[in-house]
């Protein structure tokens, strides 16, 4: 199968969390990371979450550093990456911010939505629609390399990235370790979900300190 080479970038607590058990957004990256992750982001052709992180969060999912947004057009790219959304069931409220006009926005659903709401959003959001109850991800991957999408960034959340792992889909993943302890046994993980029956194996590829943190680059392990 075709596919984007896909990496994840999330950034975690010393102790593995993404936020506390209430689920609210916690600045974890130093202002290094994020200037490192804003230039992963140029360097990608598309960003994909899941609906939970667009709910808790309400990403914008673009490019902060204006220099690089004129890099990319220079070599005749779009000023921001394309924006990918797995939502199931469209829950993606149509005044969220990933959904503006700044960047052309893919929303994956089942062909079980109701249809009425594809009217709702504006004209930069197309719709695909993969799988019955829950969104096909081969399929969506294979389809977003048919548009020309090589490169693919994962930025969570914890259950998308799970379900990414089990089907195979990813390549690499980045984790920014922060200088905090946030605690909590409901607290959620980079990947969240049930636990693998066989753990995936990963080398690593590099390893320094970024600001207050921990920078980790691994390469998934393919048997």
């Amino acid at each position: 199968m075709n596919r984007p080479f896909t990496f994840v970038n999330i950034a975690v607590s010393a102790d593995g969390k993404i936020s506390d058990e209430a689920r609210r957004q916690v600045r974890i990256s130093c202002e290094e990371d994020l200037i490192r992750v804003d230039k992963l982001r140029a360097f990608s052709d598309a960003i994909m979450v899941g609906i939970g992180t667009v709910l808790s969060d309400n990403p914008s999912l673009t490019i902060k550093n204006p220099l690089l947004r004129k890099e990319r057009v220079k070599k005749g790219l779009t000023p921001n990456p394309t924006r990918v959304v797995i939502d199931s069931k469209l829950k993606t409220p149509p005044t969220s911010k990933v959904v503006d006009e700044s960047a052309k926005t893919i929303i994956a659903v089942t062909e079980s939505v109701d249809r009425e709401k594809l009217n709702l959003y504006p004209k930069n959001v197309e719709i695909i629609f993969a799988g019955q109850s829950m969104v096909d991800l081969k399929k969506v991957v294979a389809e977003l390399y048919s548009m020309g999408i090589r490169r693919l960034m994962v930025e969570g959340g914890g259950t998308l990235i799970n379900s990414l792992l089990r089907d195979g889909l990813i390549d690499e993943i980045n984790i920014y370790y922060g200088g905090m302890i946030i605690g909590g046994k409901n607290s959620p993980t980079p990947v969240d979900g049930n636990s693998f029956k066989k753990p995936i194996k990963l080398k690593l590829l590099n390893l320094q300190q970024l600001g207050d943190g921990i920078f980790a680059r691994w390469k998934v392990e393919t048997e």
